[in-house]
């Protein structure tokens, strides 16, 4: 699936089943609290805390849920994803053609 017809389905499936997208305000906070739940996961499962009882390891879904609402946000402000992401990978590619292999913590 293309970046452009995950935001086409993304927005048919809004209109069927959502009725309509959430304001701006509201899915940026919606994108906070899954970014949050997959920070939750990511601890667990690599980073020093264990699951808690009835917690499983999630992260497949959680990264779906943050791409979900992304893909919302970027739908309702009428943002071309396809066209941001190589826009920005142009950007890093001149911003860091030397930066990371001159880096010697790498």
């Amino acid at each position: 699936m293309t970046i452009e017809q995950l935001q086409n389905t993304i927005d048919r499936w809004i209109k069927k089943y959502g009725v309509r997208y959430f304001n701006e305000l509201t899915n940026m906070t919606i994108l906070t609290e899954e970014v949050g739940e997959l920070a939750r996961v990511m601890s667990r499962k690599y980073g020093e805390q264990s699951f808690k009882a009835g917690e499983t390891d999630n992260l497949e879904d959680e990264l779906a849920d943050i791409l979900f609402v992304l893909v919302c946000i970027a739908n309702q402000t009428g943002t071309d994803l396809t066209k941001a992401v190589e826009k920005n990978l142009l950007k890093k590619s001149n911003r860091d053609k030397d930066r990371h292999k001159k880096n010697p913590k790498l």
